[in-house]
């Protein structure tokens, strides 16, 4: 496997997926396309700042569904 994949985490809904999220932001961005980029930011960071529903990597305890559904919930 291939350095920072995280085979010991594949399949266990574990993964952190901001980093997916920004990076599909600078690509809306690109497109012209702000204000989604903005909004999908925005709730993405809002999430990660209270706390309540973060992976374990960031010191939580939120599974990535959940991290996923708390960040949809803010669009």
């Amino acid at each position: 496997s291939v350095h920072g994949t995280g085979p010991d985490i594949a399949g266990l809904d574990k993964a952190n997926p901001t980093a997916l999220l920004l990076s599909s932001c600078m690509m809306l961005r690109h497109m012209n396309l702000n204000s989604f980029a903005d909004r999908i930011e925005s709730a993405a960071l809002s999430t990660i700042a209270e706390g309540k529903a973060i992976t374990a990597d960031l010191g939580g305890k939120a599974s990535n569904t959940q991290f996923t559904d708390a960040i949809i919930k803010k669009l």
